[in-house]
Order: C-alpha cells, then structure tokens, then sequence
C-alpha cells in the first residue's frame, strides 16, 4: 500500500475552499460515478449529502487556515474504477450545472488524476 496522499487540493481549490468555509461552514466533498457533472466533486455544507454503505471516505483533507479537515467521500462503484489513482481536487473557471457550493461564484471544482506511484 503506498503513503501517497489518496486525494489532494491544488492551491487554488484550497483558497476556493476556504471561502466557501467562511460562508458556509464545515465543508464536505462527494464524487459519484455519474456522467457529466454527476462525476464531478460537489462540494456541500458538511453533513448535507447523506453517506452510507455505497461510498467510501477516501480522505480528510486538510485545508490551511480552515481548523476542520474537508471529508472527500466517492462512491464505493466510482471507487473501483479509479483505486489506482491519486485524485487531485483542482478549479476551472466556468459553472457546473449540479448543486456544489461554488457554482454561484462562476467556477467548478475539476477532478485532475495521477495514477499512484508516478
């Protein structure tokens, strides 16, 4: 098993994220295995999307200047797909057409991947 990260933020998606937190509150992240923006990570108000037996909590991300780690959760069928990657939350301009906190702010959250090892 590799110590690399599982998932990790760029700097842009971690100031992204930190103002959503001053707005917001407690953060937390889920990407389902659906198609179009359905495979994109939502960010929600911590809590909001109901987890269960069909996703897996792949990491806590730490976010400077926010006191509480950001859950990354996917779903368990999405998860078998990318086991082999290392999954790095990054932000494009333009909005997404799901319900993630920063679709208001003209941006989206963007899946960028790397397979484990490289």
């Amino acid at each position: 098993m590799s110590d690399e990260p599982r998932v990790e933020l760029t700097p842009e998606a971690a100031a992204l994220l930190r103002r959503l937190r001053e707005s917001h509150g407690p953060l937390m992240f889920h990407q389902s295995g659906g198609c179009c923006d359905g495979s994109a990570p939502m960010c929600y108000p911590d809590g909001e999307f109901r987890t269960g037996a069909a996703d897996v909590l792949l990491a806590e991300l730490a976010v400077p200047g926010v006191a509480e780690p950001v859950p990354f959760w996917m779903s368990r069928s999405q998860y078998e797909v990318w086991s082999h990657t290392r999954l790095i939350v990054d932000v494009v301009e333009g909005r997404g057409s799901g319900f993630s906190l920063e679709a208001p702010e003209g941006v989206r959250f963007l899946i960028r991947s790397r397979l484990l090892g490289t």
